[in-house]
């Protein structure tokens, strides 16, 4: 592995103990050149309680790695959280800088109802 992607991992794994230590669902995010993906997952980890990603046929139709896919995973995220009953998430960036497509994800999430 790269040292770019060691790094990156060693700052997910900090955050998911600290995430784990909370005891809240967390919406976890996964970015690759040609997609994003956007998980919930239950406070104890076995379970994905909700899940969007730009592989949805929704969102396939359209170019899938950019800010405005992103900003459209974030919303179908929050809309199948409210339907599963969650409001309130802990946001896991993986590693990834808070900026971009991540941003975009975030800022969407939270204009359509979680909270973190």
């Amino acid at each position: 592995m790269s040292d770019k992607k060691i790094s990156r991992l060693r700052r997910a794994k900090k955050t998911r103990y600290k995430i784990r230590e909370l005891g809240v669902d967390r919406l976890s995010i996964n970015r690759t050149p040609r997609h994003i993906y956007a998980q919930i997952i239950s406070a104890d980890g076995s379970k994905v309680l909700a899940t969007a990603s730009t592989l949805d046929k929704d969102l396939r139709a359209g170019a899938t790695g950019n800010v405005e896919a992103a900003g459209k995973v974030g919303a179908m995220i929050a809309e199948r959280a409210k339907a599963a009953g969650i409001t309130k998430v802990a946001f896991d960036r993986s590693g990834f800088k808070y900026h971009g497509r991540v941003k975009a994800l975030a800022d969407a999430a939270r204009e359509n109802g979680l909270e973190f």
